[in-house]
């Protein structure tokens, strides 16, 4: 599946992990721990790290300011992209949105499918980019969480991954 050129040197990856959730602090973000822990191990620097309520203007003032930060490349989610009325995390995020990404949540879902079946149907993962800084958000569970990564972004995040890798877009990102 994944193909690194060696010859390449690693570029870490500058990545904001942000929880949503209404019940969780760094105590007990279990799913925000599996991000940071997975990220930094593959040598990306962990930017920053929040948790937010699920609210959609509490989400949407969060992602801006790190949109903002030009020291923040990367922003991954976790939390919210259920179906449940309190579930505002991809209406947040799409309300951003310059550029979907429509393959990433296509991906998670067509992975998670092959682990827990149609019960894949009720992610919403989402992926985009807006002001230069890539946008994913993840279902909130460890295990989801540690899907998105070790399966796609993991590799997309690398700029020795081959054929093409969302890295070697970053310096192009912001083009008119």
């Amino acid at each position: 599946m994944a193909r690194i050129d060696e010859s390449r040197p690693f570029l870490p990856v500058n990545i904001a992990v942000l929880t949503v959730s209404d019940t969780r602090d760094l105590t007990t973000d279990k799913s925000g721990d599996t991000l940071a822990e997975r990220l930094t191990a593959d040598g990306h620097n962990l930017a920053d790290r929040a948790i937010v309520r699920d609210d959609v203007r509490a989400i949407v003032d969060h992602l801006r300011r790190w949109i903002a930060d030009p020291q923040i490349d990367v922003v991954i989610s976790t939390g919210g992209t259920g179906l449940t009325g309190r579930d505002v995390t991809p209406e947040a995020f799409e309300s951003l949105f310059e550029k979907k990404i429509d393959g990433f949540g296509e991906m998670f879902r067509w992975l998670s499918f092959e682990k827990i079946g149609t019960s894949a149907l009720q992610s919403r993962a989402t992926g985009g980019l807006a002001g230069g800084t890539y946008l994913f958000a993840l279902p909130g569970s460890p295990s989801a969480c540690r899907d998105g990564w070790d399966l796609i972004l993991k590799w997309q995040l690398d700029n020795r991954h081959r054929p093409c890798n969302l890295v070697e877009l970053m310096p192009r990102l912001t083009e008119v």
